[in-house]
């Protein structure tokens, strides 16, 4: 019997666990270690941070939904990794802290045959001094406690707007590295829409602030979209959808600091502003939650396994080049660690070999670009390509047999605008591949075919479906193996 071990219950790591569990979990051992007790569907906190849904509606219990396939769940977090074992230990482990109530503070070393990096990111509000909602003055939509305070201080907004104040709203990018841009612009929407349905909306300025060298870039630098027939940028997309609500946009823009109600902000050209707030959303910079390794003398070999930002190496050529000269051929397609063949990583715990947007510093040798963006799609996506991939080496297979390249594959973002069944609406932008391909589409780099975007009322109800189809195959109700990953 082989054990599986996965670290992280996000998209990436439940996609992989509930599929390893149902195609494997009788004849091998399928453990997932996660330092809280439930799964949270993250596209949904959008609507938690306007008040349109519970945290009871976005948050489920992990083990009871584990028992169904055979899984081991472990609320604990992930200290270190020893892949070829130690003094003591023969087989490669990993070192846990418990984190569950009745063990916390306890450790335990558990072994495994095949290991499965899916830890996601460390919020990395500390990257930006006041940014956050623990130490800072910014709310976040990132986890669903965020989400609830995002809404609590939202709603204090609107109560001052009625009494009178004017109020000035700002929401984007916290950092000039930070990723996420979909998830932000969602929620301006969101925003706006409950404004609007407040009855608020006309003493409320709304600014979105963003590190997108142009409104549209969303981290995939930038799209070519097909809409009514037309071919148009991603940037005229998104900047109509703004204008036509009121929004203003300041794009270029990295946010040194934060002080109570200002932010303090670098553009690309190398000039520093201020802005004044009284709410704030931004999106922190992403990095590795801080995973170490080591050999079996002890040594520490976390650069070995690890790229400097935290996130874990896989088959990418991370080789330093211009941003010329990179291709499709440079991103990962099984995900699986050179050193390491046992060991894989999946949704935003790997290490992309570059950025996708172009980067760019400013005079003062700033960054001012977007991480590549690797969340929803491409994470559930990547996580079932892995365990498929390992449950062909449990029958014998010599290598993965699996792929899921991000410079093969699509993603669809529905950002919605509101919740309300015939008053909301949704922006819909599929995109194909999400890592552009000058190779197959020399023009564009995507195939407009299959890269599109729409507003409207049909693409709102599609987002609201989605959400219940994808909880619905997250709490392994009856079929949910047949329904698209």
């Amino acid at each position: 019997m082989a054990r599986i071990l996965i670290l992280g219950a996000g998209i990436s790591g439940h996609t992989a666990a509930r599929c390893l569990g149902r195609w494997v979990g009788k004849q091998h051992q399928v453990i997932v270690v996660s330092p809280k007790p439930t799964w949270n569907w993250v596209p949904s906190n959008i609507w938690v941070a306007v008040g349109e849904m519970t945290e009871s509606e976005v948050t489920y219990e992990l083990a009871p939904i584990y028992k169904k396939v055979n899984v081991d769940f472990r609320q604990a977090s992930a200290l270190s990794i020893h892949p070829e074992g130690d003094a003591e230990h023969t087989k490669p482990f990993v070192r846990i802290e418990y984190t569950d109530p009745a063990r916390v503070g306890e450790a335990e070393s558990i072994a495994y045959d095949f290991l499965i990096n899916a830890t996601g990111p460390r919020l990395n509000f500390a990257a930006t001094p006041g940014l956050g909602p623990e130490t800072g003055h910014t709310v976040s939509v990132c986890t669903p406690p965020h989400a609830l305070e995002a809404n609590r201080r939202l709603q204090a907004a609107i109560a001052a707007m009625k009494n009178g104040a004017q109020q000035t709203l700002v929401i984007g990018t916290g950092h000039g590295m930070a990723t996420c841009q979909g998830a932000a612009f969602e929620y301006i929407c969101n925003v706006d829409h409950v404004l609007r349905e407040a009855g608020v909306r006309q003493q409320a300025r709304l600014i979105w602030l963003s590190n997108e060298y142009e409104v549209g870039d969303l981290g995939i630098g930038g799209v070519l979209i097909t809409r009514g027939g037309y071919v148009t940028s991603g940037k005229v997309f998104v900047e109509s959808l703004m204008a036509e609500r009121g929004i203003e946009w300041i794009t270029r823009a990295h946010v040194n600091r934060v002080e109570p109600g200002i932010i303090h902000y670098e553009l690309l050209d190398g000039t520093h502003h201020t802005l004044d707030f009284d709410f704030a959303m931004l999106i922190p910079a992403f990095a590795g939650v801080g995973l170490k390794a080591f050999d079996p003398s002890g040594t520490d070999i976390t650069d070995q396994l690890f790229a400097p930002n935290g996130f874990m190496k896989v088959d990418a050529d991370y080789t330093p080049k211009a941003y010329e000269d990179w291709g499709k051929q440079d991103w990962p397609k099984t995900y699986q660690t050179p050193s390491y063949k046992n060991i894989f990583a999946v949704g935003i715990a790997f290490a992309p070999p570059h950025l996708i947007s172009k980067p760019m510093k400013s005079p003062n040798g700033t960054p001012v670009n977007p991480s590549a963006a690797r969340t929803g799609m491409p994470s559930a996506a990547i996580g079932r390509a892995v365990a498929a991939s390992i449950r062909d080496i449990l029958k014998g297979a010599p290598a993965p047999t699996h792929t899921a390249s991000m410079a093969e594959m699509g993603a669809a973002c529905m950002a919605s605008t509101g919740k309300h069944v015939l008053r909301g609406s949704a922006a819909t932008m599929t995109v194909f591949p999400v890592v552009p391909d000058y190779e197959t589409y020399p023009r564009f780099g995507r195939d407009l075919k299959l890269t599109y975007g729409e507003v409207g009322l049909a693409g709102h109800w599609m987002k609201f479906l989605l959400h219940h189809a994808f909880i619905y195959q997250a709490r392994l109700r009856p079929g949910w193996f047949l329904l698209p990953h």
